[in-house]
C-alpha cells in the first residue's frame, strides 16, 4: 500500500470506514465459512465482528501502526503484517474479505494481489469486497487537480478506481469465479465542521509531497472553499463516495 495512516485520527473522525463495512459482511455464505481472512484490517473493528461470530480469523495489514491500534483493541485476535500484493497463509481459509483497501493497491499491484488471494483460499472459498469505484469523490479530486494545475503542478491522485468492467475480468483471469457486482454512489457525511480538510489531509496527502507545507495548505483551503456550495448541505460536509462492491468464488 502507497499511504502512511494517523491511526488515532483514522479511528476517531472516520469511524464510518468500518461501520458501513459491516453491510459487506452480508454476501458471505457463513454457512461455507469456518475461516477468514480480514485482508487491510486496519484496526481490527470489522475483524472483531468475524470471531463475534465464532470464526477462525486473522486480520492482515501493511501498516504497523494500525496493527498496534488492533491488537491493544483485541489481543484475543491473529493480527499479522503483511503486503496485500505478496502474501501467503500458512493454510487456505474459506473467506477472504476485504473493506476499503483495495483501491490503496496500485493498478500494477492488482495481478500479483489477485493470484495471491486465489492461492490463499480453500477451493470453494469466498473473496467478498468493497473499494472504490470509477467516479469515487470525483468533486474532491476535480478540484485538487486544478488547484494544482493552477500552481504549475500536476495532480497525481493516490488511489485506483476500477469500472466494474476493468476489475471482475481481473478477478476472473485469476481463476475466480464473480458472482456478484455492483457500482453504486454512497453520498457520506464527513465528520465535523472541517470534515473535507480532515478528509484530505487524511486520504490524499501523499499527493502533496512535491511541495512546501505553505503551498500545501493554501491549496486545501481553496478547494474547501470551492466545494462548500455543492458538498455543504444542512451543516454537514458529504463527499461523493462510489463504492465498488463484489463477491467471487475460487472455482
Amino acid at each position: 500500500m502507497n499511504q502512511e495512516w494517523d491511526s488515532k485520527t483514522y479511528t476517531t473522525d472516520f469511524s464510518y470506514v468500518h461501520q458501513y463495512g459491516g453491510d459487506v459482511m452480508n454476501l458471505i455464505d457463513f454457512a461455507k465459512a469456518r475461516s477468514v481472512l480480514d485482508l487491510g484490517c486496519g484496526n481490527g473493528a470489522l475483524t472483531a465482528k468475524f470471531a463475534e461470530k465464532g470464526l477462525q480469523v486473522t486480520g492482515m495489514d501493511a501498516s504497523e501502526t494500525m496493527l498496534a491500534v488492533a491488537r491493544q483493541a483485541y489481543p484475543d485476535i491473529h493480527f499479522v503484517q503483511g503486503d496485500a500484493s505478496d502474501f501467503s497463509l500458512p493454510e487456505p481459509v474459506d473467506v477472504i474479505f476485504s473493506n476499503a483497501v483495495f483501491h490503496w493497491i496500485d493498478k500494477t499491484k492488482q495481478p500479483a494481489m489477485m493470484k495471491c488471494v486465489y492461492r490463499a483460499l480453500n477451493p470453494g472459498g469466498q473473496l467478498v469486497l468493497e473499494m472504490g469505484g470509477c467516479g469515487d469523490n470525483q468533486s474532491i479530486h476535480g478540484a485538487l487537480r486544478d488547484a494544482f494545475a493552477k500552481r504549475g503542478y500536476t495532480y497525481i491522485r493516490p488511489q485506483y478506481f476500477p469500472t466494474v468492467g476493468e476489475y471482475a475480468p481481473l478477478l476472473e483471469q485469476a481463476g475466480f469465479k464473480v458472482v456478484y457486482a455492483v457500482l453504486f454512489d454512497r453520498p457520506t457525511e464527513l465528520k465535523g465542521e472541517n470534515g473535507l480538510e480532515n478528509w484530505i489531509r487524511m486520504f490524499v496527502l501523499s499527493a502533496f509531497d512535491v511541495m512546501s507545507e505553505s503551498e500545501r495548505d493554501a491549496i486545501i483551503d481553496e478547494v474547501v472553499a470551492s466545494l462548500r456550495e455543492k458538498l455543504y448541505r444542512d451543516g454537514k460536509w458529504m463527499a461523493d463516495y462510489v463504492r465498488l462492491r463484489m463477491k467471487a468464488v475460487k472455482a
